[in-house]
């Protein structure tokens, strides 16, 4: 009797182990994504972003919807900047090309804080030279101000007397946006190639 009752006893304990485990590596509140985060937003990541309709660089009106039609990473410059707006899109592009040896088709979305400058014949040039499939916008100084703020974004046009060379004070993240779910994640300037590939495989996967 005391030898079955400590059989039970240990079956129990192992049972317990198991289900202490499994609460322990279950995604917090339900979240499918919470083994792919690396980065905490005040209010979540699903209250970044948000709708609009600007112009592609192809001259016509594009939404959020038609942009973001499949895993997208979301980059908002411009393509008069000297150093770093080309640094950070090169970076993006090269992790796109990781993620397509993986069998995973991610755009790379280059948002324009500089309406005034770039034209869609400008960001089709700047689109080109960094990434075949990047996808340039631009719109109006208000439309371009909103989606920027969506995304709890900054920018700033310098003054300067010369209207053709002046510098534009922006922030520099890129963010992952995922057909269905939004914005899912962000990443700075930190970030890799390797590193934001990896990542975005494992957002991509746990979203199917």
């Amino acid at each position: 009797m005391t030898e079955r009752r400590m059989m039970l006893l240990g079956v129990l304990a192992t049972l317990l182990v198991l289900l202490t485990g499994w609460l322990w590596l279950r995604p917090a509140g339900g979240d499918q994504f919470a083994e792919c985060r690396r980065s905490t937003v005040a209010g979540g990541t699903e209250s970044l972003g948000g709708s609009f309709t600007l112009t592609d660089e192809n001259g016509q009106r594009v939404t959020d919807q038609q942009v973001f039609d499949r895993p997208s990473i979301l980059y908002m410059g411009y393509t008069y900047c000297p150093d770093v707006c080309p640094l950070d899109s090169a970076r993006n592009a090269a992790a796109v090309d990781l993620l397509e040896e993986r069998g995973m088709s991610v755009k790379p979305v280059f948002v324009s804080v500089d309406p005034a400058r770039d034209t869609p014949e400008q960001l089709q040039f700047f689109t080109d030279a960094i990434h075949p499939e990047m996808l340039g916008l631009t719109g109006s100084l208000e439309e371009v101000t909103a989606v920027s703020k969506a995304w709890r974004g900054y920018f700033r046009i310098n003054d300067s007397e010369d209207k053709e060379n002046y510098l534009v004070d922006h922030t520099t993240n890129s963010f992952l946006v995922l057909p269905g779910h939004g914005t899912v994640e962000f990443f700075t300037r930190d970030a890799s190639p390797e590193q934001m590939a990896d990542q975005i495989a494992c957002f991509i996967e746990a979203a199917r």
